[in-house]
């Protein structure tokens, strides 16, 4: 797999080195048991795969290139790189400016670009408007478009399901910039429609059963379906795609209801004309991630801890597995960790900051689970380790337990 080239200051002394080690033993990720380091006051579970991602990894390579060869040019980002405020504040730090922010609403006016600006295209990547008022400014949108290659497969496959005349059902957050750019793809070709979650997609299997009405189809989804869409024609034929940071297994599960709805309309052996097999639009890094949450939860940890951005998707859904084990805290970096441990802890229900103690009541929590993102990089998990072995005075010497892990995982 390619070596990308991203700033030292990303990389770690300790993650990096059991991802190594990892890897080596197991290329193929078949074992997503966690690693585990013994610090003695405290012992860490680590998740098999977690951090940059392909993707990630490649929009930062190209956004600080961009940085290197244009040192007298204005650069712009059309919105946040990635869904980490730390990567986005360095970014910020070397001079890059966004134009707009994650819901899309304008920071810099269009009219303020001119084509000797570069423009840097997110991982997320963005609608053909966007592209299509960029080219009109005579910005090269090419040269510095970081969008996903998973991203742009889900648009590959949503453009030929939309050639063979399939309706595209997108699982994705509305607001969300890739949800918002796959949506924009995908009506150039067919009818689409955005659904959240399995409620809404059982609502639409209601429709699609003929049990509601096309008026109130229309309230229902107001806002997250194509123009001029007819909820009679338009739901002959579907093709669910995935916004590729959401859970895999929701919507696996939403493909399998509507596929259930189809078969018992239609009838098993006609159910190839009426949805189509999309498993293939699953994004494996985000399949890794999961994969490897869910062999956290087969630990006997006393808690879990999160680390990303507030506003990341994919993150969000690691807290949502956790937790349903697990006293589980969300944290962007050990800055949110004081030295009373005390901990700026992010209730992804309520979307606020709660302050609390790291440990709870008992100071006896010595196994801890600690995962991230796809967009955190390894440096702030470690960030976040040390911290920890100093509220828990651990005099372990780092190198050694790496050493030791090392040795371990090798007999």
């Amino acid at each position: 797999m390619k070596q990308f080239e991203i700033p030292a200051f990303y990389r770690s002394p300790i993650i990096s080195k059991v991802k190594a080690k990892r890897k080596l033993d197991d290329p193929r990720k078949k074992d997503f048991t966690p690693s585990f380091l013994d610090f003695g006051t405290v012992k860490f579970y680590i998740a098999r795969h977690f951090g940059f991602c392909y993707g990630v990894e490649n929009a930062i390579e190209i956004s600080y290139r961009a940085l290197t060869e244009n040192p007298d040019k204005r650069i712009f980002l059309l919105s946040q790189m990635i869904h980490n405020p730390d990567v986005n504040a360095d970014l910020i730090a070397n001079g890059i400016r966004f134009i707009q922010d994650t819901d899309g609403s304008q920071i810099i006016e269009w009219k303020e670009l001119t084509s000797n600006d570069i423009v840097i295209i997110p991982a997320f990547g963005t609608t053909v408007e966007i592209e299509g008022i960029l080219r009109n400014i005579g910005v090269n949108i090419e040269k510095y478009n970081t969008t996903c290659p998973f991203v742009e497969k889900v648009w590959n496959r949503s453009e030929k399901l939309g050639s063979d005349n399939h309706t595209i059902i997108i699982h994705g957050k509305y607001n969300h910039e890739e949800t918002r750019a796959t949506f924009s793809h995908s009506v150039q070709n067919a009818s689409a429609l955005i659904i959240k979650d399995l409620e809404e997609a059982k609502f639409l299997g209601s429709v699609i059963r003929g049990k509601v009405s096309s008026d109130e189809f229309l309230a229902y989804f107001k806002g997250k379906y194509s123009e001029g869409f007819n909820p009679e024609k338009d739901l002959l034929k579907i093709g669910v795609v995935n916004q590729t940071t959401m859970l895999a297994s929701e919507t696996q599960e939403i493909t399998e209801y509507l596929r259930e709805v189809m078969i018992n309309k239609y009838g098993s052996e006609r159910i190839k004309e009426h949805i189509a097999d999309t498993r293939d639009t699953l994004c494996y890094a985000t399949n890794d991630n999961q994969s490897a949450t869910y062999g956290l939860m087969e630990t006997d940890a006393d808690m879990a801890i999160v680390v990303g951005g507030h506003n990341s998707s994919n993150t969000t859904h690691l807290v949502e597995l956790l937790e349903q084990k697990f006293n589980t805290v969300f944290i962007r970096s050990a800055n949110d960790i004081n030295e009373n441990g005390f901990v700026q802890d992010f209730n992804i229900h309520t979307k606020k900051v709660e302050e609390k103690s790291l440990f709870g009541s008992s100071q006896n929590s010595d196994k801890i689970i600690i995962t991230s993102g796809a967009s955190c990089p390894d440096s702030i998990v470690d960030g976040v380790i040390q911290k920890i072995l100093e509220l828990k005075k651990s005099s372990a010497d780092i190198q050694k337990v790496i050493d030791q892990f090392i040795i371990n995982s090798s007999n």
